[in-house]
């Protein structure tokens, strides 16, 4: 990466960014990550100035994602994401932009991609044609995947859109998950979306047929690519994710993994009788596992006293057994959890099928088993679907806690 400043000092205050009298702008700034020559992902996050010291805060419609403090590695700053294995190096140059690129660890030493900002007080995609939109995709749609590939796969668009406004936010469920905080734009014919959130790097275009279709490109980093198309349709349905994964007649299910101090914990011998229990098969990786973690946190908090035990089995990127418990460790610590964490091994699906026999087959992470007091599945749950799915969120929320107080009332 050409450097563009030297930075020779760096002290926890306001004037640490501060080169020839020069001080970054704090406020609203948009960021772009240069996907392909021609194709540019916007984001926006702000600058601010709390206790003596600069802050970065990522914005994707209503989410918001506190950067860790800022680091001067040799002369570049680092600024790190709290729970994901990513970060943005960078430096300012003269006219208070920032260069560099954003580093996703996870896809290994050499996924870079080059990223610039500037102080803004625009929306994302301010670039694009700004004549007033003719096009209100609000509501929900049916779509599909990978239409002209090997291996399509339904998804619910779900978008709001205001009259008269062309700012749109929503986002995409799949069986297995959905696309996070999406947001964006409409601009005459086309639909403009994206999000950062330090594990993806999402873009959708799309373009409004003759017979109401939007027929688009969706980009994930610059290591995937795929086609999509949607209608209009308010009584589309995905698969059920309680239906997708089930217990094989005659299984029994039971498995042997160490815990975080490396003692082996084995289930059902381990667990205490009369527990209701939430199996948590995820990873700390996935932005899914970390929705659904946050929301396991608060039912924890609420039943554990009750009697609710939550069993965390993490499937990890990294190189060997320690780097999985490090990764681990961090986010128990970050978010102050208290289930019982086990390590699965390496991030494959394949692996943790062979860990839970009794299952047809784990086909996502997150993966959640629900087991009543009597050592029975109640429930199996496949993926996510999280606070930026709205009502589809908050129904899921409210039906596991109903089916919580039940089985901890019997």
């Amino acid at each position: 990466m050409r450097l563009l400043l030297l930075f020779v000092c760096f002290v926890a205050s306001f004037d640490c960014f501060a080169q020839n009298n020069q001080k970054i702008t704090t406020g609203m700034w948009v960021g772009e990550l240069q996907l392909t020559p021609s194709d540019v992902l916007p984001f926006l996050f702000k600058v601010y100035k709390k206790n003596s010291s600069i802050h970065f805060n990522i914005h994707n419609g209503e989410e918001k994602i506190e950067l860790e403090p800022p680091k001067i590695v040799d002369d570049s700053i680092h600024l790190s994401f709290p729970y994901f294995n990513s970060k943005l190096v960078c430096v300012f140059n003269k006219t208070n932009c920032i260069s560099g690129y954003w580093h996703n660890l996870d896809k290994g030493e050499n996924y870079k991609i080059p990223f610039s900002a500037h102080p803004s007080i625009k929306r994302r995609f301010s670039h694009i044609n700004k004549q007033t939109s003719v096009l209100n995709v609000n509501g929900k749609w049916e779509v599909e995947f990978g239409f002209n590939s090997n291996n399509p796969y339904p998804a619910i668009g779900v978008f709001s859109q205001k009259k008269k406004s062309n700012h749109v936010t929503g986002t995409f469920l799949t069986e297995t998950g959905d696309y996070r905080f999406l947001e964006g734009k409409t601009a005459k014919d086309s639909l403009f979306l994206s999000c950062f959130d330090g594990a993806h790097a999402f873009l959708f275009k799309a373009v409004i047929t003759k017979n109401n279709t939007l027929v688009g490109r969706f980009f994930s980093g610059t290591h995937w690519q795929n086609e999509w198309k949607g209608g209009k349709n308010n009584e589309f349905k995905l698969t059920s994710p309680d239906e997708l994964t089930y217990l094989i007649d005659g299984g029994d299910l039971s498995f042997n993994l160490k815990r975080l101090d490396g003692t082996l914990y084995s289930y059902p011998k381990n667990i205490a009788k009369n527990k209701v229990i939430i199996i948590q098969i995820m990873g700390t990786w996935c932005p899914n596992c970390l929705d659904e973690t946050l929301f396991y946190k608060t039912l924890y908090d609420k039943y554990h006293d009750r009697g609710l035990e939550i069993i965390s089995v993490a499937y990890e990127v990294g190189k060997n057994h320690d780097e999985y418990v490090k990764r681990v460790n961090k986010l128990k610590n970050k978010l102050d959890l208290n289930f019982t964490f086990l390590i699965g091994g390496q991030a494959k699906k394949e692996l943790a099928s062979t860990h839970f026999q009794a299952l047809n087959q784990i086909i996502s992470f997150p993966t959640s088993i629900f087991i009543d007091q009597k050592g029975d599945i109640v429930q199996i749950h496949t993926g996510f679907n999280g606070p930026g799915t709205g009502t589809y969120y908050s129904d899921y929320k409210r039906k596991t806690i109903m089916m919580l107080e039940y089985l901890l009332a019997q």
